[in-house]
């Protein structure tokens, strides 16, 4: 006659070992789960990032523009270049001089009016998307 004690255990041996892991179905479930979710995630954070960068490029052309009339200025005989600026010490070396996409800023100075100019997200100036 079988012990019913050694029965139990191995029975609840039997349901232990089937609960310790996972199948690899259920894996595969989980990570499409997740890649799904990242992939929401990614569409609805893009449009943020563009217009985070659009602001964040206004910004830096704003107070480019401002060392700039600086520059302009002190020294009436032209309009500078960045690099001019940089050395000159009208601005610190650790501004940003490029926009949010590392194209250079364009400045111009015309009758008096000082303007910096960025190409914008598609990197093309005289475009529609310029900043």
């Amino acid at each position: 006659m079988p012990n019913t004690t050694d029965t139990g255990l191995q029975l609840r041996r039997a349901r232990r070992r089937r609960r310790e892991g996972m199948t690899l179905i259920e894996i595969m479930i989980v990570v499409a789960i997740l890649a799904m979710i990242a992939g929401g995630v990614a569409v609805a954070l893009l449009p943020q990032l563009e217009r985070a960068q659009i602001k964040t490029t206004a910004t830096d052309a704003q107070g480019l523009r401002s060392a700039v009339m600086l520059y302009v200025a002190d020294n009436p005989r032209g309009c500078p270049t960045v690099e001019e600026m940089v050395s000159e010490r009208y601005l610190d070396g650790t501004r940003r001089t490029a926009d949010a996409w590392d194209t250079p800023f364009q400045i111009s100075c015309e009758d008096g009016e000082v303007s910096v100019i960025s190409a914008g997200p598609d990197l093309e100036f005289n475009t529609e998307d310029d900043i």
